[in-house]
């Protein structure tokens, strides 16, 4: 196990994120709030410097092995892995950063090489370490957005190109910042978003707030810290990327409507959706995982939003329980997450070629079904935090070749979303929206 100074510092804390990522396929976003909870002690600073080492080494992973490559006789796969981890950490300082001194990142990333593996080790970490900071007094820093290209994996860029059209966009995508992504919010009905803007503001200096680019209840924070600890905190916003309230609004719920969200997961979309039918609607939720609407039962009860009726239903086996009838049908499917690579970095490193056929078999079924208890004249909208055209069009395409009675429509002309106007399906991109990557699709129940 990676050895913890006695003082956790913010270089510890992220070499222990990334080992767990490395190791164990950890979700590096969950992994790095679990840290900055456990280690209250780290100054706000350190917080930030950890959390922008988490993400800048994910992003960057491929382009430091290869400048760590280049003095390693055996490569950097043949390296002890905290090892390796702790010189990619030192070495996105030395190369990407340039408010930290190299000679405190270097000593600092050689005592910790020591505590993990001792002395012997630690020399050779030294010599790669001191190698490599010459060269960047030479040369000079990296641009980060120049590592982060070198670093993207060609299959997913090829991937990207073949659905936004062009390796250009495809690049473009893939390494969108900023770095760290903001943190979404989105300022619940009937509380002004300006109100909250400088309510949030006054409440912690420093903290940079903007209004989201495509979505009127939605703000971007900078600089948030803990947001549970914010005024405000789930009562009169919650957290939730501004892609993702695109993806709940789309439905155009309206006062009074029955909705079904038929993938509900933590439960943010079920929550906007509530707020939008009013008393007078209901939103019934479905989810494979019962343990999940039970946490999202009991948060909707907290903030006064109960919900109706809660289903655990295994989509691809079937409806269960899920009666049909709804005006309103929310299938946000399942996927690569692909779209997410800015908050989610890990992504990069997996084996789409792996996954992505399953996905979409299972996106096919899940719409197909889900689709079905949508009445007749009711709107479906179907939607993935991806890009891909395998969990996208083809989807689509693949339900409506198999018969299931719905068709493509056009969202309202009036629609409070302008990027949806009359649109029958939309890509949210990152480089162009200011969200993360989606995929929305409109269509009616025949």
């Amino acid at each position: 196990m990676l050895q913890h100074q006695q003082v956790p510092t913010a270089r510890s804390v992220s070499a222990h994120i990334l080992l767990r990522v490395e190791k164990d396929a950890a979700f590096a976003s969950a992994s790095l709030d679990a840290a900055l909870e456990r280690t209250v002690q780290l100054s706000p600073a350190d917080r930030r410097l950890t959390t922008e080492l988490v993400y800048g080494v994910l992003r960057c992973e491929r382009y430091l092995d290869r400048r760590i490559g280049a003095h390693v006789r055996r490569g950097t796969d043949k390296l002890d892995v905290e090892v390796r981890v702790h010189l990619r950490v030192a070495v996105y300082q030395l190369l990407i950063l340039d408010r930290i001194p190299a000679f405190t990142t270097m000593s600092d990333a050689v005592d910790l090489v020591r505590d993990a593996r001792g002395p012997h080790v630690a020399r050779f970490a030294n010599a790669v370490l001191r190698q490599i900071a010459t060269e960047v007094e030479q040369h000079g820093h990296v641009p980060r957005h120049d590592a982060v290209k070198a670093s993207l994996d060609p299959l997913l860029v090829q991937r990207v190109a073949n659905a936004l059209g062009s390796e250009d966009e495809a690049n473009a995508m893939l390494c969108a910042g900023p770095f760290p992504a903001p943190l979404g919010i989105r300022v619940r009905s009937g509380q002004s978003v300006d109100t909250w803007m400088q309510v949030l503001r006054d409440a912690c200096p420093g903290l940079r707030v903007e209004r989201g680019k495509v979505i009127q209840q939605a703000l971007l924070l900078a600089g948030a810290g803990r947001p549970d600890v914010l005024p405000g905190f789930d009562s009169s916003w919650c957290v939730q990327e501004e892609g993702s309230q695109v993806l709940g609004a789309a439905l155009h719920a309206q006062p009074g409507d029955v909705v079904l969200d038929a993938c509900a997961g933590r439960g943010n979309k079920t929550l906007l959706l509530s707020e939008q039918v009013g008393p007078s609607g209901c939103v019934d939720t479905a989810d494979l995982h019962e343990s999940k609407l039970r946490t999202l039962a009991a948060r909707a009860a907290c903030i006064g939003l109960p919900l109706h009726n809660v289903y655990a239903v295994d989509w691809t086996v079937g409806a269960g329980d899920v009666p049909d009838g709804y005006d309103r049908v929310l299938v946000d499917a399942p996927c690569s997450g692909v779209g997410t690579l800015r908050r989610r970095p890990e992504i990069g490193h997996r084996d789409l070629d792996r996954t992505v056929g399953a996905l979409h078999n299972l996106q096919v079924e899940i719409l197909a079904r889900a689709a079905l208890r949508c009445r007749s004249g009711g709107r479906v909208v179907y939607a993935v935090c991806s890009v891909l055209r395998e969990e996208a069009e083809s989807v689509v395409d693949a339900v409506l070749s198999r018969g299931v009675p719905v068709e493509l429509a056009a969202f309202d002309s009036d629609h409070p979303i302008e990027l949806l106007r009359g649109q029958t399906s939309m890509r949210l991109l990152p480089h162009r929206h200011g969200t993360d990557g989606y995929f929305v699709a409109g269509l009616r129940r025949r």
